[in-house]
This record gives C-alpha cells, sequence and structure tokens, in this order.
C-alpha cells in the first residue's frame, strides 16, 4: 500500500515541506499535482503572517492549482476560539500580521494595535515586523487579565538563510513579562486539526509535515495518520528519538514517496532479540542495545527500521545504545 491508499484528503503543511523561503523543495510540486488527481489537497499552516489569498497566490507561483480556500491557517482557527471567549463585535488587540489582522477583521471583531484602546482580549501571532513596541503592548493590556489566545508554539521557521526564531520565542517573551500564558489555536493543538477536518469532511485524512513537535504531534492528537518528510526542520536523528506522542506514521525522504509502495516492517522475536527487517535492510534491538544487522541498498529503509524497532520497545531513545549507521 501507500501512504495515499484509502485517504480521502491530504493535510500538507507549507514551511519544509512545499517550499522554504520563496522556493519549492524539490519534487513537491509535481508529487502534490500528481496526488491530486485523486485526493482533495489542502494545505495547513501555522504561519499567521500572511493572508490565505496571499499563501495560495504563492502556491499558485510553484506551479500548484491552489485557491484561498485550500488553506487552513492558524489564524483562522484562532479566531473561531477568539469567538468563544469575548462577546461579538469586541475589540481585539492584534499582535501580528496581515494574515491575523485580515481574519479577526473578517470575524467582525474591532482591530486595535494600542492597549490603550481598552481591548476585550489580545490574539498574537508571527509576523518578521513583530517587535518590542508590539509584544510591550500585549503585555500592557494581558496584566488587566483579558484573554489571550495565540496562534501556535513555533520556536523556529525554516526560511531561505537558514532557521530563524518562531512565534513560540515572541509569545514566550510576553510571557515572562505577564506570567501566564495563552489559549493556543495551532499545531500542535487539536483546535487546527479539527477545524481543517470539518473544513473538509474528511473521514481518513493524511497530515503531512517536517516536524515532529508541530505537524506529527498534532496529527496524533487528532487522531490523524501523519508522514514525516525529511525536507524540513527534522530529519533522521530526530526520527529516530521521537518521543510516543511524536511518532510517525510513515517517514518519507520527500513527496515522490507519497504515491509509492510503503515497505513494510516484518518484525520477528527470538530470545531477548528483536529484529526488524524493512526492504533488504535490517536492524536488531537487544534489550537496549539497537544494532544493524544487514546495512541493505537504502539508508532509509535502515531508518525505518530503527524507528520501528526503538518506537515498539516502548524505551525512551536516552536510555538506549543506537548504531550511527541507522539514523546518519
Amino acid at each position: 500500500m501507500t501512504p495515499l491508499d484509502d485517504t480521502d484528503v491530504i493535510f500538507a503543511d507549507l514551511d519544509g515541506v512545499v517550499y522554504t523561503g520563496e522556493e519549492s523543495i524539490r519534487y513537491a510540486v509535481e508529487a502534490l499535482n500528481h496526488a491530486s488527481a485523486h485526493h482533495r489537497v489542502a494545505y495547513i499552516t501555522n504561519n499567521a503572517s500572511r493572508t490565505t489569498e496571499q499563501v495560495a497566490a504563492h502556491l499558485r507561483s510553484l506551479g500548484l492549482a491552489a485557491a484561498p480556500d485550500d488553506v487552513v491557517s492558524s489564524p483562522q482557527a484562532a479566531v473561531k476560539i477568539l469567538k468563544t471567549l469575548i462577546p461579538a463585535k469586541s475589540t481585539v488587540l492584534v499582535i501580528g500580521g496581515e494574515g491575523l489582522i485580515a481574519e479577526v477583521d473578517g470575524a467582525g471583531f474591532r482591530v486595535t494595535d494600542s492597549a490603550k484602546d481598552s481591548p476585550a482580549a489580545v490574539i498574537q501571532g508571527f509576523a518578521p515586523t513583530v517587535g518590542w513596541t508590539h509584544l510591550a503592548e500585549a503585555s500592557f493590556a494581558l496584566h488587566t487579565g483579558i484573554p489571550w489566545v495565540a496562534t501556535n508554539t513555533d520556536w523556529t521557521i525554516p526560511v531561505a538563510r537558514g532557521i530563524a526564531p518562531g512565534n513560540g520565542t515572541l509569545v514566550s517573551a510576553v510571557h515572562l513579562a505577564v506570567g501566564r500564558l495563552p489559549v493556543f489555536a495551532g499545531k500542535p493543538e487539536r483546535a487546527i486539526f479539527d477545524f481543517a477536518r470539518d473544513k473538509f469532511a474528511a473521514d481518513n485524512p493524511l497530515v503531512i509535515g517536517d516536524r515532529l513537535d508541530t505537524d506529527i504531534l498534532g496529527a496524533n492528537r487528532a487522531g490523524m495518520r501523519s508522514a514525516l518528510v525529511l525536507t524540513g526542520i527534522d530529519g533522521r536523528k530526530q526520527a529516530i528519538a521521537a518521543a510516543e506522542e511524536q511518532q510517525p506514521t510513515y517517514i518519507l525522504a520527500d513527496l515522490r514517496e507519497l504515491s509509492t509502495e510503503y515497505p513494510e516492517s516484518i518484525v520477528t522475536e527470538k530470545a531477548d532479540t528483536v529484529t526488524v527487517t524493512v526492504g533488504n535492510s535490517s536492524v536488531t534491538m537487544t534489550a537496549n542495545v539497537v544494532r544493524v544487522k544487514r546495512k541493505g541498498s537504502d539508508p532509509l529503509n535502515l531508518l525505518r527500521a530503527g524507528c520501528t524497532a526503538i518506537y515498539r520497545s516502548g524505551l525512551r531513545i536516552y536510555g538506549l545504545d543506537v548504531e550511527p549507521a541507522i539514523y546518519s
């Protein structure tokens, strides 16, 4: 079977999966266009700095057939939460970019950037322009005890020049100033996944992401299958070390593998040793020691075998002795 068999809707992350900065990731556009012939493809992103139309326009510029309605954003999920916390048409202090402002305004709230306007709530998301002045306004407003909603907790974001601080770092700065945490809407919280499931009436979606702590954790919390693609933040070493709640259903080198047969993990047990074979690669696990039995022709299958052995053991990575060839 392929990862797409029985899938009705694909929920693809953007940064690190479809593109890095302005440029598409190799094979991503072709693979998603191929998948779209038989599956609904939607895009689920924590990025709060752009509107859904701006996101869709970027995707179209890369060669994808994307409309604003194909995009599920953390601002959408955050505003849905906000509606449950404050009266309609309330004044909201918005810390973030155009994407967040547009969603708050579109929901009928009055947008402000000043605590002097006595906002009923603060909503916070990432934008490259957010600085000390904006965070200070949030702090001034939040000291009155009003609700605080944040789009996401991403500590980092992949950009063209490398890895940069994300919204989590900005939320943390305000948290330290006010001594409390916001309600989070985006990945890895369930809110954005439930919003996406409802919007597309998805029965058996597949979440594709490059981060274990947001994409995969959130998919698991929402009861969705997940594919970790090794083109963004998390790589082989992180996959082998994934905590139980962050373990993906599939591990892919790139998005071409969405449409190819996913190799079965064959597990055999003899005495106190477990052997896991994937393709022509195999590993053994005895107590807390994980070793290569047969390297095989595909390093990814060796990684998959190692992950299967470790995941099924229930042991945490810090208590294991894993041969580096498995994840290098």
